[in-house]
């Protein structure tokens, strides 16, 4: 029998200079996402669709999809306890100038929380927001 992973979970607001489908598609789109990121990514943009980011580092499944609105997959660390897996939620709105992400994380291994929480402003948005102004 295994032991519970004691999680915690993250919540974030980012605003984006980009109207949501654009940010929307970065996160959905295989050759945008590893356009963004610089390492590989694999997606099948559809519910049910497994994904991979960070040269397979991180794996997962869209469990939800309401096209430039809402994301919702599981989600994991290739160095995760075996078979833990959290659940990401990406919530779009427009607002004047772009759009605004609200980031929910939740199933996050204590032991991971930091780095995580530092890993999405470093290598999602800030990445994002950068390749965004380029686009």
């Amino acid at each position: 029998m295994s032991t519970p992973v004691r999680t915690k979970t993250l919540k974030q607001t980012i605003t984006f200079p980009a109207v949501p489908e654009k940010v929307f598609g970065l996160l959905m789109d295989s050759k945008r996402h590893t356009a963004f990121t610089g390492a590989a990514a694999f997606i099948e943009p559809e519910v049910g669709g497994h994904f991979s980011a960070y040269d397979g580092y991180i794996e997962g499944k869209t469990l939800e999809l309401d096209r430039d609105r809402k994301i919702v997959q599981s989600w994991r660390g290739r160095d995760w306890p075996v078979g833990h897996y959290s659940t990401v939620m990406f919530l779009f709105t427009k607002v004047a100038g772009g759009s605004r992400l609200r980031f929910t994380h939740k199933g996050i291994p204590l032991a991971e929380f930091e780095g995580i929480k530092e890993g999405w402003k470093d290598f999602y948005w800030k990445r994002m927001k950068e390749y965004l102004k380029k686009d």
